[in-house]
């Protein structure tokens, strides 16, 4: 992991914004409005997925992905100019946030800035045509980081970004060498020494495959080198499978116990129930009171947390990357006070240095989540499927406040009692 990687991210809540499905006008502008709203629920980063230009060959949709880039070091007309970015970008300064955009350097579009100007900068087929390696992503062209000047065309615009954000979420950071990314955090930190650094890593489904063909593909253990934050797609297939009722809570909590001895010690995991590339938590735990019981428990699990536009609104539908596809406002449940809650829990020193324990009762479906240092203890105790049950807390006992919505907890012989609503108690 990298070793200057502060602890305090564990405390904090990235909210991902697509900035075309975001408003109604998707724009930067459009986003702007919005920037009071999004403080309320607890925002420290603003996650722009891509904001180039898109590429129109082989594109997929009516309007094409983001991520098949033309331009690195521009913006996409259709959200405005680079000015009207620098102005949404101090306007989150302002409300005391930061920002951060998507890094996508593992491919650019067909007709890309660099693949006319740079063809040697690109992967080829044995034909010597520009190709990729992962088969569906037809809209894009692959970069070949075996050549260096590429290396050096990629830091300077980061470097260029880095002057204007606050940090880089890089795409499929797995399949770019990890010594290209080593060198441009060393690089990087000479313009923005606080700069941020989230990795999307991958399953290991993907990271097999792409060896198996004779890629290299990294794991979450090498791009720790480089990274302050990476997803947890390590047990995301063991999330999936309890949720959908083929393993039993244990074997889920087990694998994110396990997180705690095969990582460096300051490890940070990207904590997500949904984001653009998967499901709406709505849509896979359908129920009012498992929404919350999961969105508590992802709130305490070790980590920075990640919430996707619309999820506070509890959508059940997955905006398209390529159409017009805008996120509903105005659907279900608001969870906005809860994660204002949730989030003044998150900031707790406990969470940041404490002792950090899970425990599953599988014929109940609940699990606790306990974090103990000398500053005090903070306990969760979540009920997984809504059942009325008892479960073990690790605190004296007594009455507390739960601190998602202020009614009064009792611990008595060291139980607590659940009725189905998550419970988080500090002492």
């Amino acid at each position: 992991m990298a070793s200057n990687t502060n602890k305090s991210l564990k405390n904090k809540v990235i909210y991902s914004v697509y900035v075309r499905n975001h408003s109604e006008s998707g724009d930067f502008k459009g986003v702007m409005k919005d920037l009071d709203r999004i403080k309320l629920l607890g925002v420290d980063y603003i996650w722009f997925m891509p904001i180039h230009p898109i590429g129109e060959v082989n594109k997929k949709g009516e309007l094409g992905c983001p991520y098949s880039i033309s331009d690195y070091r521009a913006v996409n007309p259709e959200y405005g100019t680079m000015e009207d970015f620098k102005e949404l970008v101090s306007a989150i300064h302002e409300k005391g946030m930061k920002c951060m955009i998507d890094v996508v350097y593992n491919h650019t579009s067909h007709e890309s800035v660099l693949s006319k100007e740079h063809p040697e900068f690109f992967y080829k087929k044995p034909d010597g045509r520009f190709g990729n390696k992962v088969g569906d992503w037809t809209d894009v062209i692959d970069l070949d980081y075996t050549n260096k000047d590429l290396w050096d065309y990629q830091l300077e615009t980061l470097k260029m970004w880095a002057k204007i954000v606050d940090g880089f979420r890089c795409d499929v950071a797995s399949l770019v060498p990890i010594e290209f990314w080593n060198r441009a955090r060393k690089e990087v930190a000479e313009v923005n020494p606080d700069c941020l650094w989230l990795a999307e890593s991958v399953e290991y489904g993907l990271i097999k495959y792409a060896r198996d063909t004779g890629f290299n593909c990294l794991s979450d253990s090498e791009l720790y080198q480089a990274f302050d934050i990476l997803y947890d797609y390590d047990v995301y297939p063991k999330y999936l499978a309890y949720v959908d009722g083929e393993i039993p809570l244990s074997e889920y909590i087990n694998a994110l116990n396990q997180q705690e001895y095969i990582y460096p010690e300051n490890y940070i995991k990207l904590r997500c129930l949904e984001n653009h590339d998967r499901a709406r938590a709505k849509k896979l735990v359908v129920t009012e009171q498992e929404v919350i019981n999961y969105t508590a428990f992802m709130y305490m699990l070790k980590g920075t947390v990640l919430l996707y536009a619309g999820q506070e609104t509890e959508n059940t539908n997955t905006p398209s990357l390529f159409d017009y596809d805008k996120v509903d406002w105005n659907t279900g449940f608001d969870l906005t006070p809860i994660l204002h809650n949730l989030y003044r829990v998150k900031q707790s020193e406990v969470i940041t240095n404490g002792k950090y324990e899970l425990k599953a009762y599988d014929s109940e479906n609940a699990v606790t989540i306990t974090y103990k240092s000398d500053k005090g203890i903070v306990f969760g105790a979540f009920s997984m499927r809504c059942y009325e049950c008892i479960v073990e807390a690790e605190v004296p006992d007594g009455e507390y406040k739960n601190k998602i919505n202020g009614k009064s907890v009792f611990v008595k012989n060291g139980e607590i009692e659940l009725d189905g609503f998550p419970v988080i108690i500090e002492c």
